[in-house]
């Protein structure tokens, strides 16, 4: 599956006799793609049949998993951009070769499956099969009294909970298979991390008390606004999304890239927040803020040989917390593959 540019999420000044016209893309866009495209072909030699996870920013020297963990779909994400980009055969069975691996994932119990599923194959040529079991497992793990797929219990803990991380990349897959899922699931996310203040990311479900705030990850977290705004941009696809759109501003950070920790002035920068950001903005047809965006990440933050660095993994356990990420890579990518309408030559 394509992923494709929505017409009702581009300005009306960009629309010509019911086509989008793509703005062309900056100057610098199309080089700062190349080098995060090369440095995916230089991963992809480190890491073998392993899963990168965070690189150190001196060295670039990967950190890998064996079976992917949450950010498995972002690596093979990475390698279907690269072989759209290059249209090389070996580039092609690499990605293939990726996805494939990410299969065993659809019986894990978890609600991170959006993102290992939905960005793994969203770029895929042949990643319907892959998709579509996924999206069934997730579908069967809908739980209808909560409205929303469970956390899970694969990563550890109790399985009832509510994580703002386990809603962008679900949503468009639970609208495989069930649309009206999707709408519960990204609701009653909203309601839960909206609806308390300060913002809470994480909630825990019990029957003597309902729905809990926890306090990991903490308010001041980064992602949770860029997570939510991606997950908002998603809904605003879907039949009847005008309403999820309506909500950018209430999530829209003020700065930049962010602190990994808001409530922490000292705290390290996060540019993958930064980067999930500019790609929800371009989705939801603010291009000048997402332009803007990307030229500070690329402009400050994108080393000549393609990583992202200042990325924050874990500030609270203090892991990798300004090192290249390979989420951060993977949104970068998308990102500015996605500024002239189009993805890695492929048809938006």
């Amino acid at each position: 599956m394509r992923a494709r540019t929505d017409e009702s999420a581009r300005p009306p000044e960009n629309r010509r006799a019911g086509r989008v016209e793509p703005d062309p893309a900056p100057d610098w866009a199309a080089p700062a793609l190349d080098s995060v495209l090369a440095r995916v072909a230089v991963t992809r030699i480190e890491v073998g049949d392993r899963f990168p996870l965070y690189a150190d920013p001196d060295t670039g020297t990967w950190r890998t998993t064996a079976r992917g963990s949450w950010t498995g779909g972002f690596w093979a994400g990475l390698l279907w951009l690269r072989a759209r980009h290059t249209g090389d055969p070996s580039d092609r069975e690499a990605a293939r070769a990726c996805t494939a691996r990410l299969a065993d994932w659809a019986g894990a119990d978890t609600s991170a499956r959006g993102l290992i599923f939905w960005y793994g194959t969203v770029f895929a040529d042949d990643g319907d099969r892959i998709r579509n079991r996924g999206a069934r497992a997730c579908r069967d793990a809908f739980d209808p009294e909560l409205g929303l797929v469970p956390w899970g219990s694969a990563f550890g803990g109790p399985r009832l909970m509510a994580r703002v991380d386990g809603v962008p990349g679900m949503v468009p897959l639970l609208a495989t298979v069930d649309a009206e899922a999707a709408r519960s699931h990204l609701r009653r996310h909203l309601d839960l991390c909206l609806g308390s203040q300060p913002s809470s990311w994480s909630w825990l479900h019990t029957e003597a008390t309902g729905w809990t705030a926890c306090a990991d990850p903490p308010p001041g977290w980064s992602r949770g606004p860029a997570w939510l705004l991606l997950a908002l941009a998603e809904g605003a696809c879907l039949p009847d999304g005008d309403s999820f759109a309506a909500l950018f501003d209430t999530l829209t950070p003020a700065s930049s890239v962010p602190l990994a920790d808001t409530a922490h002035p000292g705290s390290p920068l996060d540019t993958s927040a930064a980067a999930i950001t500019a790609l929800a903005l371009l989705r939801l047809g603010r291009r000048d803020r997402a332009v803007g965006l990307l030229e500070t990440l690329v402009g400050r933050h994108l080393t000549t040989d393609g990583r992202l660095l200042e990325g924050c993994y874990d500030l609270t356990a203090g892991t990798a917390v300004r090192h290249e990420l390979i989420w951060g890579d993977f949104f970068l990518a998308y990102a500015l593959a996605e500024l002239p309408g189009r993805v890695a030559g492929g048809t938006g």
